[in-house]
């Protein structure tokens, strides 16, 4: 890619794990999808000297801009403004529409008496927001920080300097994008497409064998940049490359798909909740779950829409939640233990009883640390799929990791059930 951007995050409390950082990888991905490639993205904690060495890094990168969140408010800590002036060369002024417009946006709180003059702590936080580096453009705030594009110069990039809270950013972005100073920064970039293939049981090893393969088979391969990511059992397969390259593209996506077919789910971006939703065609859905303790029903719920399929379901944690809400008999309990798959059929032919749903999914297993015996280690888990005018299917998976690993890993496998259940018919 022609054009470079780097990206620092600043924050204490972001670098010492308080807060997670939403903004780097926001504005990382908007960058990517105009075509500005990102070598770099940083976070570095309240201090002007580190802040000023990551600047300074970045431009020795020569990346075309820097893009700055953070560090934009009234008090002593908030100091970003000023040490890109600085890393700039370019001295402080006061930008008067600037003040303006946050004095007008903080006295229409209506805290304070509009014909009375603003207290003096008040009146000096102003004042500090409205500082701009000389010959730089203020961007209008969406809270009460305004953003600011100082223009390339010397042995400097453009540098673009946003608010911190991810709301502010991401309403001042499209602004941001149109001031001279970034305009001119990223006017070289390219034009770039991205695919994604999404695939479930597949492994990385297994992939990488086709990728090797296709190295050496397809001409053009080497245009495409391919980057992969295991997540929640679910590997996914980036490719971006210029428009030019798009045959080479779908001749790679050919030979996955040949090679590993049975396991991509997705071609185009669309996961497996996107898949379960258009599965279900105006069937309704539930769930019955133990070890998962509600996380299938909010990864169902999590998607908009999801009242016109899901009705609800049932945390059965407790071994008499199972029989008394789901109607899991006591003695089949007593008998092949609440961690099989005999159960499992039990939850998920209740849960669609109890909560008169065309489909339920159920789960119950050991997620850990403890509760492991011999024949059912921790990470052990039984699902159960109950489709109405079928035999409800059963299986048993083993998950590696931490309780949280095998609960997120759970998770997914139910919703893959789900999906491969609806397909078959």
């Amino acid at each position: 890619m022609s054009t470079r951007a780097g990206i620092v995050v600043t924050g204490t409390e972001v670098l010492g794990g308080r807060i997670s950082d939403r903004n780097g990888p926001w504005a990382a991905r908007e960058l990517l999808r105009l075509g500005v490639d990102i070598p770099h993205l940083t976070v570095c904690g309240d201090r002007p000297a580190d802040l000023l060495a990551q600047l300074r890094f970045l431009a020795a990168e020569e990346v075309d801009l820097i893009v700055t969140t953070g560090g934009l408010g009234p008090t002593a800590d908030d100091l970003t403004v000023a040490v890109v002036a600085e890393f700039t060369g370019r001295p402080l002024r006061t930008d008067p529409e600037i003040r303006e417009v946050i004095e007008s946006v903080i006295r229409g709180w209506g805290r304070y008496d509009a014909d009375r003059p603003l207290p003096p702590a008040v009146r000096a936080a102003i004042d500090k927001q409205s500082l701009v580096p000389a010959g730089a453009e203020a961007i209008a705030p969406t809270g009460t920080a305004p953003g600011v594009a100082v223009p390339s110069g010397p042995d400097v990039p453009a540098v673009l300097v946003l608010p911190g809270p991810p709301h502010e950013l991401q309403a001042m972005w499209p602004a941001a994008l149109k001031t001279a100073p970034v305009a001119a920064a990223i006017a070289d970039r390219g034009v770039y497409d991205e695919q994604m293939i999404l695939a479930y049981g597949l492994s990385e090893a297994d992939l990488a064998v086709t990728l090797r393969a296709a190295h050496d088979e397809l001409a053009g391969f080497d245009d495409l940049e391919i980057t992969t990511c295991m997540r929640g059992g679910e590997l996914e397969i980036v490719t971006r490359f210029a428009v030019a390259a798009q045959p080479v593209y779908r001749r790679l996506e050919e030979m996955i798909l040949r090679r590993h077919g049975d396991r991509v789910y997705s071609t185009d971006g669309s996961s497996v909740d996107d898949l379960v939703a258009r599965l279900l065609d105006g069937r309704t859905i539930g769930t019955a779950e133990s070890c998962t303790g509600g996380l299938v029903a909010a990864r169902l719920t999590d998607r908009p829409g999801s009242s016109a399929f899901m009705v609800g379901g049932v945390v059965s944690y407790a071994n008499e939640v199972k029989s008394g809400a789901l109607g899991v008999p006591a003695d089949l309990i007593a008998e092949v233990g609440a961690v099989s798959e005999r159960v499992a059929a039990a939850m998920a032919d209740g849960a669609r009883r109890v909560l008169d749903c065309d489909v339920a999914v159920s789960t119950t297993g050991i997620a850990g640390p403890g509760g492991g015996r011999p024949g059912k280690p921790v990470g052990t888990v039984c699902f159960g799929v109950a489709i109405a005018g079928r035999d409800t299917d059963t299986v048993t998976r083993r998950f590696p990791g931490d309780r949280e690993t095998v609960r997120r890993l759970a998770v997914a496998t139910a919703m893959h059930l789900v999906a491969d259940a609806l397909a078959s018919g």
